[in-house]
C-alpha cells in the first residue's frame, strides 16, 4: 500500500512539474513580445480573483497586520525580487539554462537554514552544497560565454526562493497564511505596476487570455502538488521538481528551437544530483531537525499563485 501512494504522489508531482513548465512556457511566449514585468503585472492581475476565492477559506480570524513585521516585509523583497527575477530569466534565457540555475534553490536552501533555522549541516550536505554550486558555474560558464541580465535575474531568482521558503519555514505557524499570501502579491502590484510607467505595450485580447491562462496553470499545478505530499513521502515527491528539466527541454526544442548543449546538460546534472542528495540526507534525519528542503515545496517564487506549502495551511484535507 505504501509503495502504491508514493507512486501515486510521484505521478502527481510530475503532473504538477508538467503544468508548471506549460506556465513558464506561456511567461516565455509573451515575454518575446511584451516587457516581462508587464507580462508578471498582468499574470497576478488576472490571478487575483482566483487567489482571493482560496484565501476566503483560511480559518484564521485577524487582519493583515503581521505578527512579525520584519520577516513579513522581507519575506515581500524576497518573493517580489524572487517573481521579477524568474519571469525576466524566461523571456531572455533558454528554457533548461533557466531551470538549472533555479534548481540551485535548494542549496541555497541549506546554507540559510543555518543563520535563520539554526540548523545543522554535516559534512556530507556541505559537500553537496558545494558541488552544486560547482554545477552553477559550469551551467553559467563565466568567460566562456557571455552572461547578460537574464543569467542575473535567474540567479536573483534562486536566492529569493530560497530566502522565501527559510523564512516561512522559521515563521511556522504564527503568522496568518493570508498575511504571508497578500503582502508579496501587493507588493508585487506595485512594483510591477510602477515598471509600466517606463516600458508599456498594449495587449492584445488573445494574449492577455494568455496572461490568465499563467494564473491558472499555477493555480491548478499547486493543488496537484498538495496531493502529491499528501498521497507519497515527501522524500519521495520532492525530487519530482528536476522533471522541469525533461519538460524544458521537449518545450524548448519544440517550440523556441532551443538545443540542449553539453555545458549545461553536465551542469544540470551536478545541480540535480546533488539537489536529490541532499533531500536524501533530510530524509534520513540525523542532524537535520527542521528538514528545510524537503518542507520547502521549493518551486520558483512566481507571487502569481499561492505557494504550496500555504496553500496546503488554507485548504485542510477532508474529514
Amino acid at each position: 500500500m505504501e509503495a502504491a501512494s508514493n507512486v501515486r504522489g510521484a505521478a502527481l508531482a510530475l503532473l504538477a512539474m508538467g503544468l508548471y513548465a506549460t506556465h513558464d512556457v506561456v511567461i516565455k511566449t509573451l515575454g518575446a513580445q511584451y516587457p516581462a514585468l508587464q507580462v508578471l503585472f498582468f499574470s497576478s492581475l488576472l490571478s487575483f480573483p482566483l487567489v482571493m476565492l482560496v484565501i476566503m477559506r483560511d480559518p484564521t480570524p485577524g487582519t493583515l497586520r503581521p505578527a512579525n513585521p520584519g520577516w513579513v516585509a522581507l519575506r515581500t523583497v524576497v518573493g517580489v525580487v524572487a517573481g521579477m527575477g524568474s519571469f525576466f530569466a524566461f523571456s531572455r534565457l533558454p528554457l533548461a539554462q533557466v531551470y538549472s540555475i533555479l534548481f540551485a534553490a535548494p542549496l541555497l536552501v541549506t546554507i540559510l537554514s543555518i543563520p535563520i533555522l539554526g540548523e545543522r549541516v554535516g559534512l556530507h550536505r556541505w559537500a553537496a552544497v558545494v558541488i552544486g554550486l560547482i554545477g552553477v558555474l559550469v551551467v553559467l560558464r563565466p568567460g566562456a560565454q557571455p552572461l547578460d541580465l537574464g543569467h542575473a535575474a535567474a540567479l536573483a531568482s534562486a536566492v529569493g526562493s530560497a530566502t522565501t521558503a527559510v523564512i516561512l519555514r522559521k515563521l511556522g505557524r504564527s503568522e496568518r497564511p493570508l498575511v504571508l499570501l497578500m503582502w508579496p502579491m501587493l507588493g508585487n502590484f506595485l512594483a510591477t505596476g510602477a515598471s509600466l510607467a517606463l516600458d508599456y505595450r498594449p495587449m492584445e485580447l488573445p494574449h492577455l487570455a494568455l496572461a490568465g491562462l499563467i494564473a491558472c496553470l499555477g493555480l491548478v499545478a499547486g493543488f496537484l502538488l498538495i496531493l502529491a505530499y499528501r498521497a507519497g513521502e515527501a522524500a519521495i515527491v520532492a525530487p519530482m521538481q528536476y522533471s522541469q528539466i525533461l519538460w524544458a527541454t521537449a518545450y524548448g526544442w519544440i517550440f523556441f528551437g532551443e538545443m540542449l548543449d553539453m555545458p549545461t546538460l553536465l551542469g544540470a546534472t551536478v545541480i540535480i544530483a546533488s539537489g536529490i542528495y541532499i533531500v536524501w540526507r533530510e530524509g534520513r534525519g540525523g542532524n537535520s531537525a527542521n528538514r528545510p528542503v524537503i518542507a520547502s515545496r521549493i518551486r520558483a517564487e512566481t507571487v502569481t499563485a499561492p505557494r504550496t506549502s500555504l496553500l496546503q495551511r488554507i485548504w485542510p484535507p477532508r474529514a
